[in-house]
């Protein structure tokens, strides 16, 4: 490696970070576009000069002295070409080592200033020399030996070298050195050393490329050994299912639970006929896994396995008074049922369907039935389900088939006896793949039940000692041969005494234990409780009830917390000593009153406002009541009479019942006319509108029908309706008052809204006495017949 006459300049830098460049090297460079092409390009326009060096530190962008090493080599610059990749390449030869004196950092990018740094001479005689050439050639060999990525023309091109200093610049050139190791050699005060780093650098990759072998070789045996042992196993598989031998510790397994298997002899021959099958069938075959999976399930299925029943009324009152407050209706007919049972032991079981608004504790309940009868619980959540096969079960013939959503129920029970509740039953769907409903017609007629077939299972299976349990929120989108099979008891929504009860004794108790709080930290007064029903939570039911109850409870806990964090905080300025166990337990001791005055330091503002009736009567102005999926409401209907075409106009998203409802009851305005002195061209000569406010909200049924005949007669003839009245009803075209539904709903809303006298249509008078006393008190309810008795009751004259 020769080096020029000494030199003493400032050159442009280039840092590399894995490439070393040694004098009288040349060594073509791909650079990124940055400060590296930069150096490059300037200094090809300053005179092809520059200093490279090998880069320390890699992370920074903005190069200083501590960030190179300080020896490099001072190259010139023979090609430079840009690529289409945004890349440089850069020819560069070495012509001498140098060392950087001086470091400047210029707008346009570093520059060093660097002196000639020569190694030393050493004078060798013509022995050291052949010395050193042989042992370095004998190194080399070995390390050609083992090395087996080089080119195999690359030993026959070392060999023939006969010079010391050519064979070292061509290990330097040709061999895979790290480059950490490159540098130290570049940095060698003499040839001596640069032999000495050159011997230790071979030997050391020598040792690493022979331990790496071992190793490889260690894994490949191990990876052999593993290969061969699968080949093995997977002959054997092949052998044994041909001599019919695989199955045979599993066969004789199937017909040991057989034979403790509680069923009846056809059920055993059958699943007896199917492990005969599987032990003819080879391993291989695919249909083995298919009647290896049918047999695990006949086996799991509880076929005369039942659960031991409770038949004590009084405990079974106990429990179900215990979880729930109120549901009388379905309490007493799970009473009834028990003290049959207690008298006929096969006494049929109910098939009972709970329908009511969210939140009335339909799902809940069948919990505490099942504990209350001593029976397992299983759910069945029917709500979307649109394949007949979920309800049904999957034939074999399918990959991946299943049974049904019940044989599948009473599987996980374990008992033919279970509790099942079949959730959302008013959710079914159908489409092409046929109609769930249907299905369910012999799974819930107990005439047809005993002798259940699932598709899957493809055999008899008993429902009728199932207690099926359903739940809905109404009956109107229920097939009426399904609701046909069910004993529908319905669940109206709760009266506010019903929900502060139910706060106090269940949802209160139970939200402080989910949230760790006891009775000594927080405290709800029942006015509170009221204000969170009437003004944070619409609702028939308790959902949203117990969720507000959360939530100040959570409020709580944030605010001791917090309420700690400061004491502990201001003790620590006071004291400078703080005790932490102390702090907390300060804190905890805090009692928290829940009251009206601070509910809204929890809670926010109110969510919901009373809606206030009328103050004084108005003319085409009356209010009816509503029953939704939610409970009851209220409607205010407004009717104006404007000059126009007879042309009559509804409005506020009204239904196709709700609009003939009010059509028929014009017809029967426009034949009673003359008894309110109405010229006869008015209604040639008028408009009529009829508006029901909340236009966003759906709204449908016939049971307004008196409510938009008295708001439309009270517009005609100018005739103010009463601001105390709220009536129900549907209407004929002869004037006569037809019974509706949801009247308990109904009086609840008009209770809210302050209403004291209602209109209810006679026919309904054996439904009223059926309401609690609760509700009805301070309502002034008068039964109406037909028209003639709603507008005497409702005018004000």
């Amino acid at each position: 490696m020769a080096e020029n006459e000494e030199r003493y300049d400032i050159y442009p830098v280039i840092s590399l970070n894995h490439i070393v460049v040694f004098p009288g090297m040349i060594m073509q460079i791909e650079l990124a576009d940055g400060k590296e092409a930069d150096s490059a390009r300037r200094a090809l326009r300053e005179g092809s000069k520059v200093f490279v060096t090998l880069r320390k530190n890699t992370d920074t962008e903005y190069l200083t002295p501590g960030d190179v090493c300080e020896i490099g080599t001072v190259g010139e610059i023979i090609q430079l070409m840009r690529l289409p990749n945004n890349q440089t390449r850069v020819v560069i030869r070495g012509l001498f080592r140098g060392r950087i004196s001086d470091w400047f950092d210029r707008s346009e990018g570093p520059y060093a200033e660097v002196e000639n740094y020569p190694m030393d001479e050493v004078e060798l005689s013509v022995v050291e020399k052949e010395a050193l050439f042989r042992s370095l050639m004998e190194t080399t060999e070995r390390f050609l030996s083992v090395s087996t990525k080089l080119p195999k023309d690359l030993k026959n091109k070392m060999l023939q070298i006969r010079d010391l200093n050519v064979l070292m610049e061509q290990i330097i050139i040709l061999l895979p050195i790290p480059v950490r190791f490159r540098q130290e050699i570049l940095e060698s005060d003499n040839r001596i050393g640069q032999y000495q780093r050159l011997q230790s650098i071979m030997i050391g990759e020598m040792e690493v490329l022979r331990i790496r072998s071992e190793i490889d070789a260690k894994v490949q045996k191990s990876l052999d050994k593993n290969q061969k042992d699968y080949v093995l196993r997977e002959q054997m598989k092949v052998i044994r299912g041909e001599l019919g031998e695989g199955q045979e510790d599993d066969c004789e397994e199937f017909l040991k639970k057989v034979e403790e298997l509680e069923a009846s002899e056809d059920v055993k021959k059958a699943i007896r006929n199917e492990i005969r099958r599987y032990r003819n069938m080879g391993a291989n075959n695919s249909e083995g896994q298919v009647i290896r999976n049918y047999i695990e399930t006949l086996l799991a299925l509880p076929w005369d396995r039942g659960s031991e029943e409770n038949i004590d009324i009084k405990r079974a009152s106990e429990i179900l008074e215990r979880d729930h407050y109120g549901l009388e209706k379905v309490k007493e007919r799970i009473l009834e049922y028990l003290a049959v049972r207690a008298r006929v032991s096969n006494a049929e079981a109910p098939i009972l369907c709970l329908v009511g608004p969210p939140g009335t504790g339909k799902t809940s309940i069948a919990k505490s039935i099942a504990e209350a009868m001593n029976r397992k619980y299983v759910r069945v959540c029917l709500g979307g389900v649109r394949d007949e096969a979920e309800i049904r079960g999957h034939r074999r013939t399918y990959v991946a088939s299943m049974p049904g959503r019940i044989v599948a129920g009473l599987k996980e029970a374990g008992v033919n006896n279970p509790l099942m509740l079949l959730d959302e039953l008013d959710k079914l769907g159908s489409d092409y793949k046929g109609d769930p409903s249907a299905a369910l017609l012999e799974v819930l007629d107990s005439a047809q039940n005993s002798r259940f077939v699932d598709h899957f299972v493809d055999l008899p299976t008993d429902l009728s000692k199932i207690v099926f349990l359903a739940t809905a929120n109404t009956t109107e989108t229920i097939p009426k041969p399904l609701l046909d099979r069910v004993e529908v008891l319905e669940l109206s929504s709760y009266t506010e005494n019903e929900k502060v009860h139910i706060a106090e004794g269940y949802l209160i108790p139970k939200q402080m234990k989910n949230h760790g709080l006891t009775a000594k930290e927080i405290t709800f007064s029942e006015t509170a409780i009221r204000d969170m029903i009437n003004y944070y939570t619409r609702e028939a039911g308790v959902r949203a009830l117990e969720r507000t109850i959360g939530k100040v409870c959570r409020k709580v806990i944030l605010k001791k917390a917090e309420g700690a964090a400061d004491e502990q905080e201001v003790l620590k300025k006071a004291d400078g000593v703080s005790d932490e166990k102390n702090l907390k337990k300060t804190a905890a001791d805090k009692k928290v009153n829940i009251t009206r005055k601070n509910l809204k330091d929890y809670l926010g503002i109110y969510r919901f406002h009373k809606e206030d009736r009328a103050k004084k009567p108005q003319v085409g102005v009356a209010r009816g009541l509503a029953w939704t999926s939610v409970g009851g409401t209220t409607l205010e209907i407004e009717v104006n009479a404007m000059k126009g075409t007879g042309k009559v106009e509804m409005t506020g998203l009204m239904g196709d019942v709700m609009r003939e409802s009010a059509t028929a009851g014009i017809s029967y305005i426009r034949s009673i006319a003359d008894t309110y002195a109405v010229p006869e061209d008015y209604f040639e000569k008028h408009d009529i509108h009829i508006h029901i406010p909340e236009g966003a909200v759906p709204k449908d049924g016939p049971s307004a029908g008196i409510t938009m005949v008295t708001a439309v007669l009270s517009a005609v003839t100018g005739i103010p309706v009463s601001s105390d009245v709220a009536m129900t009803g549907e209407v004929t075209m002869r004037g006569r008052v037809l019974p509706i539904g949801g009247l308990k709903e109904k009086m609840l809303a008009a209770k809210q809204v302050g209403i004291s006298r209602l209109l209810v249509p006679s026919d309904n008078r054996d439904d009223v006495s059926d309401i609690s006393d609760e509700i009805k008190e301070g309502m002034d309810i008068r039964f109406v017949a037909n028209m003639d008795q709603v507008i005497s009751e409702a005018f004000v004259r």
